[in-house]
């Protein structure tokens, strides 16, 4: 006789949610540029699946603010406008504010050496002028953050809002200079940890974050309408 299969058993990943990532990887990637038009029949054909699952994946991805669905139109990616990044940038700077905070207060000597060679690639990255790895470095230094504090419903918030803010085109660090002010502003948050100043430590980030939003809007000044 079978025995029951246990309701505690793991199973893959739904298809939706499968191809939900397949497209989230896609839209950061702007693979799927902001603000074009979404082919649901050739993505069908290309992945070899239904409709059902695919527009299963659309709604999720419409749920975090990646995609618009339209009545009778279809579905498009998000684009940002400069609202629309004026209104988030603050949010995210609150919220990893309260993160430094808290990870100020529960870090140990271990995590400070974790953050402290994470910084370490953020010199040398920046010494080389190397934006791509800085970048990649500068989202483990916050991923590490995150854990350090310790407060999941923060760290849920704050993936949601990234992943609205790695819509825009623009990336920040190819802006003349900003690769050495955001490693300057990386030292300071980081003294600040070492102090154990929980107020300091949130104020820096908070600043760090809105140095961001306001690095953005320099460099699509300095490019020009329709940037």
């Amino acid at each position: 006789m079978n025995a029951r299969p246990s309701s505690h058993i793991l199973t893959a990943p739904a298809l939706y949610e499968q191809v939900a990532e397949r497209l989230r990887t896609r839209i950061f990637a702007h693979e799927l540029p902001p603000g074009g038009w979404i082919d649901e029949q050739a993505l069908a054909l290309e992945y070899g699946i239904s409709r059902t699952p695919l527009r299963e994946a659309l709604k999720v991805l419409a749920a975090e603010g990646l995609v618009v669905l339209k009545p009778r139109r279809g579905c498009y990616v998000t684009e940002l406008s400069e609202q629309d990044i004026d209104e988030v940038f603050p949010v995210m700077a609150l919220l990893e504010g309260r993160v430094a905070a808290e990870a100020a207060r529960r870090a140990t000597s271990a995590d400070f050496a974790r953050l402290s060679a994470i910084h370490a690639e953020l010199e040398q990255h920046a010494t080389a002028n190397d934006a791509d790895r800085f970048f990649e470095a500068n989202q483990r230094f916050h991923t590490a953050l995150q854990e350090i504090a310790g407060n999941r419903y923060l760290a849920q918030l704050i993936d949601d809002a990234r992943k609205v803010i790695k819509l825009t085109r623009r990336d920040s660090l190819r802006l003349e200079g900003r690769l050495r002010q955001s490693l300057a502003e990386h030292r300071e948050i980081l003294d600040a940890l070492r102090l154990k100043n929980s107020a300091l430590a949130g104020q820096r980030m908070h600043d760090h974050l809105l140095s961001g939003r306001a690095a953005l809007a320099r460099l699509a000044n300095s490019n020009g309408p329709g940037s």
